[in-house]
């Protein structure tokens, strides 16, 4: 059964010659009822999962409905949320499990500027009940209403530091592709008003620009930048033989596939601009299988465009990139010698690049996935292309990538853990990525730490893809379809995985509903644990090993103890109980068979999820009474979870006894989850 859930009162990606798969930026009539989407997508019903937290397959007009619901009530829903009066929400999506919970994303506007940095998730119960909020930004409403929406610099000025910006950076023939536009930036703590200019042109390697740039409209200082182009019967060179849903009669066919949302594939013949020529000819057979044969390469992009459709169709219900049934398209032979790849929103389509020497096109299967997940992780969190979030983005496509690929099984591409292999960028015949041990690639990194944040988004993805990797296998030494693979942990303990399938439904599910364009390391640990506890249930294995898991790249502690034996000995409480907004919750530990008082340095490990630890003060609470303040509460603390160890001087205390941890909530509109204290004598 479905646990109940907290009541609450309230653009592209490509493919980079040197190492990685690039990320995303943040983006920026009635209808007929149609029928409630009720079932699970087929393969979506994972052993074991609560199937009425699983998503419903929802058809575009299923889609349709939900959309126009939500934004006749958007109004209603700002005023439940507290907005201010010159605060709009703006739908943006929504998606909706088979119990008839919906998840809807929102955007928002103040004084009809828009909010970056402000977009929100609202889940919803089948009775109409708020059940939670996750919010990219913990401004608060005083904060937003202090913004002003007079700028002290001129879009002139912006728009001049933004080409200074994308020229530092090597862009080629810049110029703002259009006039700045006045913002409130809330994506970084505080909000302001700010200018964002869209820098177009050329990358330093050929790849299209689309550098988007944030300006103080008080002081012209830069704020933030991120780039939205993100790097990322057919006779293929990758995949052997393989059908291809094309259009056509006897006598002239061509790449249009219409069971998949009219998805097209394009000839740009080394053009850098424009959609190029549709592939066309007398026959129904494309390519030879060889680089030489330009078809080829439409072979493969327009295989890896159906595989990916059907992947997310079939197992995540989801119908198209942006869930309403309309088909991208592909453009191959970009440029000369162009070893790149991209997904990019204003177009919508993916962009494929020869290799170098024009040999080696950059079809391959995880490749059109990955740019394909690019544009769902746009249309759904839209996860900044910078810092933590960026790393996340890479990583969601990444992961999504090694999905489709078990998904489509092809003999000559059967499915693995590895990014790009079948490329050969790096020239020796090894992956882009690995997933069991990023660092395999000389860049990326296997563990998460406090400054992996100033790390390119190309290599700060490890940690994501290990951890994903941990949760569907397991650490240590495995050979999965023929490929050897040993994965480390960073504490040295082991991780036990619950299987591929799982893994992807608790990614997909955490990136639908849960994560927004702020989501970070620690979130997207909260995130997922509050998707597992949903399908699974808290008490489940699914749950304490998505713990787990992160533990091994070193977000937050193992469940349950688990952690390396830090002396002493360990009296523990791991009874996951739910935190309730605005309430007191006391956790007893029963402390027995110690001679004498308690120890000067009494280690207090506490590990709780929530959405907003300012919100919470802990206290240790002795078998007298005695109360020791391990944490405070704190506005200005917007950080996810507490995940730590005190120390406490509680030598005048009587060691044995019932002990407490108290947890208070302080503030309203936010809750979360006890997952373990451990005290050390």
């Amino acid at each position: 059964m479905r646990p109940t859930p907290s009541r609450r009162a309230t653009a592209t990606g490509a493919l980079i010659a040197a190492a990685a798969l690039l990320a995303v930026g943040m983006q920026g009539g009635a209808a007929t009822a149609a029928p409630e989407g009720t079932t699970a997508a087929p393969a979506a019903a994972v052993k074991g999962a609560d199937p009425g937290a699983l998503p419903a397959k929802l058809s575009p007009a299923q889609r349709a409905e939900l959309l126009r619901v939500a934004n006749s009530t958007k109004a209603a829903t700002a005023e439940e949320l507290g907005l201010g009066a010159t605060e709009k929400l703006v739908v943006r999506d929504v998606v909706k499990d088979v119990d008839g919970t919906t998840h809807t994303r929102y955007e928002r506007t103040l004084d009809g500027l828009p909010v970056l940095g402000g977009d929100l998730v609202v889940a919803e119960s089948k009775s109409g009940t708020t059940e939670g909020v996750t919010k990219a930004s913990k401004a608060t409403g005083a904060q937003l209403k202090a913004v002003g929406t007079t700028a002290d610099v001129a879009p002139a000025t912006a728009e001049k530091q933004a080409l200074t910006a994308a020229r530092a950076e090597g862009s080629k023939s810049t110029e703002a592709s259009k006039a700045p536009r006045k913002v409130v930036w809330a994506a970084s703590g505080t909000p302001q008003l700010a200018y964002e200019t869209v820098v177009g042109g050329l990358q330093h390697d050929g790849t299209p620009n689309e550098l988007h740039v944030i300006t103080d409209a008080s002081s012209g200082a830069k704020l933030y930048e991120w780039q939205a182009i993100e790097n990322g019967t057919g006779n293929t060179q990758y995949n052997g033989q393989v059908t291809l849903g094309t259009s056509g009669s006897s006598g002239s066919y061509n790449l249009t596939d219409t069971a998949r949302g009219n998805h097209r594939t394009y000839n740009l013949n080394r053009g850098t601009s424009g959609t190029g020529t549709l592939f066309s000819g007398a026959d129904d057979v494309w390519g030879n299988g060889s680089a030489s044969n330009l078809e080829t390469a439409a072979a493969d992009a327009h295989y890896g465009a159906a595989e990916t459709w059907d992947f997310f169709k079939n197992v995540m219900g989801r119908s198209g990139i942006r869930g309403d049934g309309v088909g991208a398209y592909s453009r191959v032979h970009y440029g000369n010698n162009y070893v790149n790849a991209f997904w990019s929103d204003s177009c919508f389509c993916m962009t494929y690049g020869d290799g170098s020497g024009n040999l080696k096109p950059l079809t391959s299967l995880d490749v059109a996935a990955h740019e394909m997940t690019h544009g769902v992780t746009s249309n759904t969190a839209g996860l900044v292309y910078s810092g933590e979030s960026g790393g996340l983005n890479e990583a969601t496509s990444d992961i999504f990538a090694a999905g489709v690929e078990f998904y489509s099984n092809t003999a000559q591409d059967p499915g693995d853990y590895l990014v790009g292999e079948k490329i050969d960028i790096n020239g020796d015949g090894t992956p882009l990525r690995y997933m069991d041990k990023p660092s395999q690639d000389g860049a990326s990194k296997d563990y998460w730490y406090s400054g992996i944040g100033s790390v390119d988004v190309h290599y700060s993805s490890g940690p994501a893809n290990h951890f994903f990797y941990l949760l569907s296998e397991g650490s240590g030494a495995k050979t999965v379809n023929g490929v050897s693979y040993n994965s480390p942990t960073s504490d040295g303990l082991p991780v036990t995985g619950i299987g591929r399938d799982k893994a992807l439904q608790i990614w997909f599910k955490a990136l639908t509903t849960k994560f927004t364009s702020t989501t970070n390391y620690a979130a997207a640990r909260t995130g997922t644990l509050a998707v597992a506890g949903e399908l699974y249930g808290t008490t489940s294995t699914e749950y304490a090993a998505v713990a787990h898991a992160w533990a091994g790249i070193a977000v937050g502690s193992r469940p349950g103890g688990g952690d390396p034996d830090p002396g002493g000995t360990v009296f523990q409480n791991t009874t996951v109980k739910a935190l309730a907004d605005r309430s007191t919750t006391n956790i007893p530990v029963v402390v027995s068979g110690v001679t004498g008082n308690a120890p000067s340095d009494l280690s207090v490990a506490v590990n709780i999820t929530h959405t907003y630890r300012g919100d919470l003060v802990l206290d240790l609470v002795a078998p007298d009474g005695t109360a020791y303040r391990l944490k405070n509460s704190s506005s200005s603390d917007s950080a996810d979870n507490v995940v730590a160890t005190y120390t406490v001087n509680a030598s005048s205390e009587v060691a044995n006894g019932t002990w407490n941890l108290k947890v208070q909530d302080a503030y309203s509109g936010d809750t979360g989850t006890f997952n373990s204290v451990k005290l050390t004598f």
